[in-house]
C-alpha cells in the first residue's frame, strides 16, 4: 500500500483558513512522492437559523485569536454586519464536492475560492446562491454545478467522507494524517511551521 497524505478541512473552518500557507508548502513537499487525498469534515449541519448572538461572538473572538496567532492572516470584520450569519457549513462542503465533480483541480480551487469570500469579501457561504457564483468565478460549469450542489448523490457523498474521517478518529479541522500499510499515523499541527510537519510525515 502506498503512502497517502490526508487532509481533512471544512472551507468554513477559521483555522482552516489560517492553515492555508503552512498547508501549501507541505503539499508542495510531498506532491511528488505521495498521493495526496482532500476530505471535508462536515464542521456544522444545515441550519437556515440566525447565529445567536452568543456564538456570533464567539467566533469573531476566535477570529481575532488566530489573528495573533498566526502572523499574516487577516478577516474582513464586515461579513458580521453585512450578512445574515447561520452555523451552517454543509452547503459549502457540497460545494466542494460538487466542484471536484468537474476535475480534480477544482477541490482546492472551490476551498479557496469559498475562503476568499467568506474572510476577506464578506460574503456568506452558507447561501447556495453566494456558492453559485463563486463556482461561476473559478470557470465551473454554472448548470451543471446547480444541479449538483443540491442533488441526492452529492449529500450521500459528504455523509460518506464525514463518515469515513470519524472512523479515522478525525472530528477538528484541520488534520492531517498518512496512511500506510502500518495504519493511520496522525500528524501534530504546526500552523506557522511547515518544517516540523513534514518531519512528522516523513517519520510516518
Amino acid at each position: 500500500m502506498q503512502d497517502t497524505l490526508i487532509y481533512v478541512h471544512d472551507p468554513m473552518c477559521s483555522w482552516c483558513w489560517g492553515f492555508e500557507p503552512t498547508r501549501q508548502k507541505i503539499f508542495a513537499a510531498v506532491a511528488e512522492r505521495m498521493p495526496i487525498r482532500r476530505m471535508v469534515g462536515g464542521l456544522a449541519p444545515d441550519s437556515d437559523a440566525p447565529m445567536p448572538a452568543a456564538m456570533r461572538s464567539m467566533l469573531q473572538q476566535t477570529w481575532q485569536r488566530i489573528e495573533q496567532t498566526i502572523p499574516g492572516t487577516k478577516f474582513n470584520f464586515e461579513f458580521w454586519e453585512k450578512c445574515s450569519p447561520r452555523r451552517s457549513t454543509y452547503p459549502a462542503n457540497r460545494a466542494v464536492i460538487a466542484a471536484r465533480e468537474q476535475g480534480g483541480e477544482y477541490d482546492a480551487k472551490m476551498t479557496a475560492r469559498i475562503q476568499r469570500a467568506y474572510y476577506l469579501e464578506a460574503k456568506n457561504p452558507s447561501d447556495n446562491s453566494t456558492l453559485i457564483e463563486l463556482a461561476a468565478d473559478i470557470g465551473l460549469d454554472k448548470g451543471r454545478f446547480s444541479a449538483s450542489l443540491v442533488s441526492d448523490a452529492t449529500q450521500q457523498q459528504l455523509s460518506a467522507e464525514i463518515q469515513a474521517t470519524r472512523e479515522m478518529g478525525i472530528d477538528s479541522f484541520p488534520s492531517m494524517a498518512v496512511l500506510n500499510k502500518d495504519g493511520l499515523h496522525h500528524i501534530g499541527l504546526n500552523y506557522s511551521h511547515a518544517e516540523a510537519m513534514l518531519r512528522e510525515i516523513d517519520a510516518a
